[in-house]
C-alpha cells in the first residue's frame, strides 16, 4: 500500500504565501515524479507543477514565477511553495506521484488540502 498525505493548506490573504507538503509512505521502490494539481469549484482538475526524479520542473503558466516545487528523495516528500497568492488560486490542492512498488508502477493521489485566498 502507498499513501500520499498533504498538509499546509489554509486561509490566506491575497499577496500572502503558503507552503504545501506531501509525504509518501508505503512499500515504495522508487518515486519517478511528483506533482501538484488543483481543482476549483466547478472547474476541472489542473496540473499546477511537477518535478521529475531528476529534478526537472514544469509549471502551469498562471503560477510561473510565484510557485516553486521541490522534493526530497530521501524523505519521500514534495513541497509547493506558493507566493503572491491570488483569489483565483483558491482550490483543493492534490499531491500526485508516479511510484514504483515491487508489484507495479502507478499514479497515486493524496486526499487533497484546501487553499483559500481572500481578497
Amino acid at each position: 500500500q502507498v499513501q500520499l498525505v498533504e498538509s499546509g493548506g489554509g486561509l490566506v490573504q491575497a499577496g500572502g504565501s503558503l507552503t504545501l507538503s506531501c509525504a509518501a509512505s508505503g512499500r515504495i521502490v522508487t518515486i519517478h515524479s511528483m506533482a501538484w494539481y488543483r481543482q476549483a469549484p466547478g472547474k476541472q482538475r489542473e496540473l499546477v507543477a511537477s518535478i521529475t526524479g531528476g529534478g526537472s520542473t514544469n509549471y502551469v503558466d498562471s503560477v510561473k514565477g510565484r510557485c516553486t516545487i521541490s522534493k526530497d528523495n530521501a524523505k519521500k516528500t514534495a513541497s509547493l511553495q506558493m507566493n503572491s497568492l491570488k483569489p483565483e488560486d483558491t482550490a483543493v490542492y492534490y499531491c500526485q506521484a508516479n511510484i514504483q512498488t515491487i508489484a507495479s508502477i502507478a499514479n497515486y493521489w493524496g486526499q487533497g488540502t484546501q487553499v483559500t485566498v481572500s481578497s
